[in-house]
């Protein structure tokens, strides 16, 4: 019997069509996946009106140097909870490697570094998580809906909000100007 494929560290990106408003256009970077359920980081669209600057002033963290980039929607579970996807090169004591690729960090000792230029060379930040349960993603990826790419850091940390899904589908040789919310008979 074959081992079952995990998304960890994979990327998955929304089909047309797929049924859900909150997931229009979805990117999301995988962090967990096993036999349990799944857990990831969406970075397809940004909170309106939050930038990073507003979420060191909610924990009282001076800015210092660092931008004032904008807060992505993470998903819409715990969308109070934040997430910060960055660079390997610095590790807190909550923070999980992404099959090698990128690490997971979720408290504020994150935030902290980051303010006072300690922090990883490259992150993002979101609110929220897609999460899945026991079963659940294998199910829904084997409809229409997800379509996954390699984790790219390029993905990740260089590409604004709005042009990751494009972004994200071209990195697979496809252009998703032709990609349609259904198909046809024959």
């Amino acid at each position: 019997m074959q081992a079952p494929a995990f998304m960890i560290g994979q990327i998955l990106l929304a089909m047309p069509g797929i049924g859900d408003p909150r997931f229009e256009h979805a990117v999301i970077a995988m962090c967990s996946h096993d036999e349990r359920g799944a857990l990831g980081v969406g970075l397809g669209a940004t909170v309106e009106g939050l930038g990073f600057h507003d979420l060191l002033d909610s924990f009282q963290i001076d800015h210092g140097d660092v931008a004032n980039v904008p807060v992505h929607f993470g998903g819409p579970v715990e969308s109070r909870r934040g997430f910060v996807l960055h660079s390997r090169d610095w590790s807190g004591v909550d923070t999980v490697d992404v099959a090698g690729r990128w690490a997971l960090s979720t408290t504020v000792d994150v935030l902290r570094a980051i303010a006072a230029g300690e922090g990883p060379r490259r992150w993002t930040v979101s609110l929220g998580y897609a999460g899945w349960g026991e079963g659940q993603l294998e199910g829904e990826l084997s409809r229409p809906g997800w379509f996954n790419v390699a984790g790219d850091d390029a993905l990740l940390f260089d590409a604004v909000a709005d042009e990751r899904w494009a972004r994200g589908f071209a990195s697979a040789g496809i252009d998703p100007r032709l990609l349609v919310a259904g198909a046809g008979t024959a």
